[in-house]
């Protein structure tokens, strides 16, 4: 594996970036969502909402996560990086982000049953929180810390 990993270390390392991306603008825009549709009054509107918000879901962000966390498992194997301090603090932000996006699909299924009681407001605020994840992850990765 650590052969395969280390011939095609760019590749996957390219492909895992592409992925997490993908993943991040998911995480940012469905939260952005909730608030547009708390905020509606319009059935017709919710509905539209309701359809984005599952295609967001189901079409981009859950392929993007699941690719983003296999090949950066694939990752792990190239020598020396299970060794290093900051790898454990970027892989439980990763696990974080994974139950982040285990809750929002959670709230999307909560509007789209109509038993939402959370506010735009909420919204707003738990979309901030997948930034401060990045930032440490970011860190974590470029700067290596310890």
């Amino acid at each position: 594996m650590i052969g395969f990993v280390s011939d095609y270390y760019l590749w996957i390392k390219a492909f895992h970036v592409i992925f997490v991306t993908c993943w991040m603008a998911g995480i940012f825009y469905l939260p952005r969502l909730f608030v547009y549709h708390v905020e509606t009054n319009h059935s017709e509107t919710k509905k539209t909402f309701e359809i984005m918000e599952r295609k967001l879901y189901r079409g981009i962000m859950t392929p993007s996560m699941y690719l983003s966390v296999i090949l950066g498992g694939l990752l792990l194997f190239i020598p020396g990086t299970l060794s290093s301090g900051y790898i454990h603090l970027k892989i439980l932000c990763v696990f974080l982000l994974i139950m982040f996006q285990f809750y929002l699909n959670h709230c999307r299924l909560q509007l789209a049953q109509g038993k939402n009681s959370k506010t735009s407001r909420f919204f707003r605020i738990i979309n901030e929180l997948p930034i401060v994840l990045l930032i440490i992850i970011v860190v974590c990765v470029i700067v290596k810390p310890f």
